[in-house]
């Protein structure tokens, strides 16, 4: 559609917009959210199933783990089932577990088995540090060289050539990890065709889901990637530090989980204590300690909005905003402001966020930004991350956060921030 700058439009925009359910969330009124890719705002479904497993463990002990209304013994798988549906997986194949990186040194100890011919482990330079270091300790642990973890180049630092990516899935190959959205430029990986391509060479391919879960809608099971991992408190809502998720195909059930722990015993068997581990039929093998029954109910919470407002909406929504946001900074913000966009145009190719570059000053137009009650965040070197989310997120807000950015730079307020960013940016 046709944009306007006025804010006529914008109001107009949120007239008819009938799928905005920011009433469900607790949201500051005289702030202007715009960092739920980094933490989602909290649910008032999340704080009720949260206040509701504090209360059964008031009232029930350990009888909790049977009697709860959503009973601890059962919740991660029970999660996972309702979780497959936002990620495109068949019960069975989604457990809610762990933390991101946790699950991937559970993924990579599983299925990273290299070989006389295949030695390598392929990633990317623009991944998120985490799952770099995760891979360095893995390799370390197994005795590898530290060459056997390649990092795939990007041409501009921004943005990955998916050619270039296929063209790196070479016989010595034996395991790639990739974002689905890469953290910074919100970049869209194309995991159906990377994971045809992995399988065409007999490499084993996983994608770290933490930047598209929630956001986008995927379909693991049709494209037969072989696992993923996500976190669940950026656009799933979930609260900060909130138990993580990941998707093994059914094909791969029955492998021996690379760190196996009681709580991925066959649920039947699992009290019997036996020494030798029976692993479940299912994705949920790869628990390994007692689930955290706290971190994990208001997921249950966010999942119940998700459901009423389905992902397909929450794709389309969340792309007309960022179009929208997009327009109104292409036509404020670029030329007059020295602004530019380091998020890729087409609508198949990017995320949920915007990814705002300015030359040396993006950490105090960031500051500046928080001290005029905008929240975004601020990635190293230069790039604002703005995301405006489909569930809670206005179209007004969208068009104020640009117009505080616009007034920011003509008053040249952001030259009186600290140029150090805090310790979390």
């Amino acid at each position: 559609m046709k944009f306007d700058i006025s804010e006529a439009f914008a109001k107009e925009l949120d007239s008819l917009d009938n799928l905005n359910f920011a009433d469900r969330f607790y949201k500051a009124n005289d702030v202007i959210y715009m960092d739920g890719n980094s933490l989602g705002l909290m649910p008032k479904a999340g704080e009720a199933a949260l206040l509701s497993a504090v209360e059964d463990y008031k009232n029930l002990g350990i009888d909790g783990w049977t009697e709860a209304r959503q009973p601890w013994f059962y919740v991660a798988e029970k999660l996972g089932a309702r979780m497959a549906k936002i990620v495109g997986a068949l019960e069975g194949e989604v457990v809610v577990t762990g933390s991101t990186t946790v699950n991937i040194h559970n993924l990579l100890a599983t299925f990273y088995k290299p070989s006389s011919k295949r030695t390598k482990l392929l990633m990317d330079e623009l991944n998120f540090p985490s799952d770099i270091y995760a891979a360095q300790g893995h390799l370390r642990l197994l005795g590898r060289p530290a060459d056997d973890l390649v990092l795939l180049k990007s041409q501009d630092g921004v943005t990955l050539d998916e050619d270039d990516i296929i063209a790196a899935f070479n016989d010595d190959v034996a395991l790639v990890l990739l974002p689905s959205v890469l953290y910074r430029s919100g970049q869209l990986l194309d995991i159906e065709r990377l994971t045809a391509k992995a399988h065409e060479k007999g490499i084993i391919i996983g994608f770290d889901c933490c930047h598209s879960a929630g956001s986008i809608p995927h379909k693991f099971h049709e494209w037969d990637v072989d696992f993923a991992v996500w976190c669940c408190y950026k656009y799933l809502n979930g609260g900060p530090g909130s138990s993580a998720a990941m998707f093994i195909n059914r094909r791969h059930h029955g492998t021996q989980p690379g760190l196996p722990g009681w709580f991925g015993s066959d649920k039947s068997r699992q009290f019997d204590m036996a020494l030798e581990f029976e692993p479940a039929g299912s994705a949920g093998a790869w628990q390994t300690g007692t689930p955290h029954i706290f971190s994990m109910a208001p997921i249950g919470g966010s999942l119940d909005v998700f459901e009423e407002f389905g992902m397909g909406n929450v794709r389309e929504k969340s792309l007309k905003m960022t179009s929208y946001l997009m327009f109104l900074i292409d036509s404020l913000l670029v030329e007059q402001h020295g602004f530019s966009i380091a998020t890729p145009r087409e609508l198949q190719r990017r995320g949920g966020h915007v990814a705002l570059a300015h030359g040396t000053d993006a950490i105090r137009i960031n500051a500046c930004l928080k001290a005029h009650s905008v929240i975004p965040d601020f990635r190293f070197p230069n790039i604002i991350r703005l995301a405006p989310i489909a569930l809670y997120n206005t179209y007004h807000e969208v068009w104020r956060v640009v117009d505080i950015i616009r007034e920011i730079m003509v008053s040249k307020k952001y030259l009186s921030m600290d140029e150090k960013r805090g310790p979390v940016a």
